[in-house]
């Protein structure tokens, strides 16, 4: 395994700025936007729930059908090279099939290992989370895991020379109807939660402002 060294991990942190203005005519190829989709696919979630879908936004009628309620992303809409829109999954509840496939896929398979797992997940959702009683809570819930998978899929693709930009400036509801009635998602099942736009910069984008680590870091 090749590993990194900190100079360079720091260098594409450093490099990588929200993108508005991706040039048209350069694509990303399908084996380093693979390799994206990958960094999401692989990311962490809580107890492995894995909450997420990435819809890849490719076709240009779909894309005119968001582009009058899609203001964070109107100048990249024609020119980003993929666009993509991560879903949360709806209604995860301790008790329900979507989580017992994950712990299947993890290798829970025994009935007393279920039993134990169902209850413990029970009382996380129940009394550490307080999200069981509450729709929207545990889609929430679901929620603050894609943007991990968000995270990491802007990071790597910095790391390779990759531009993107997180987006959340857009109408959610006429988003999830648009994607919904294009057959994409159950909406029953899975919402919008965030998107994000990949592609090559047309132009230098300005230095970042952030805090110093000093304001952001409290030590105990």
């Amino acid at each position: 395994m090749t590993i990194l060294t900190t100079e360079q991990v720091l260098s594409a942190f450093k490099n990588r700025k929200s993108c508005r203005y991706y040039d048209p005519t350069r694509k990303i190829s399908e084996q380093d936007f693979h390799f994206i989709l990958e960094l999401g696919r692989l990311s962490p979630s809580s107890v492995g729930s894995e909450p997420w879908k990435f819809i890849v936004l490719q076709d240009p009628k779909l894309r005119e059908a968001i582009k009058p309620f899609s203001w964070g992303m109107a100048t990249a809409l024609d020119d980003a090279s993929h666009i993509v829109v991560i879903l949360a999954k709806k209604n995860a509840r301790y008790d329900s099939e979507f989580m017992l496939e994950g712990m299947k896929r993890r290798g829970v398979t025994e009935p007393e290992a279920i039993e134990k797992t169902i209850a413990k997940y029970k009382d996380f959702q129940t009394n550490e989370m307080k999200t069981l009683d509450n729709e929207r809570a545990l889609f929430d819930w679901c929620s603050k895991q894609t943007y991990i998978a968000l995270a990491n899929m802007m990071t790597g693709a910095a790391m390779v020379g990759i531009d993107s930009c997180p987006i959340e400036g857009f109408n959610y509801d006429k988003m999830n109807r648009v994607l919904a009635e294009a057959s994409l998602f159950d909406a029953n099942e899975w919402g919008v939660s965030v998107a994000v736009t990949f592609g090559y910069r047309t132009q230098e984008i300005a230095q970042k402002a952030r805090k110093s680590q000093e304001d952001v870091v409290i030590w105990a």
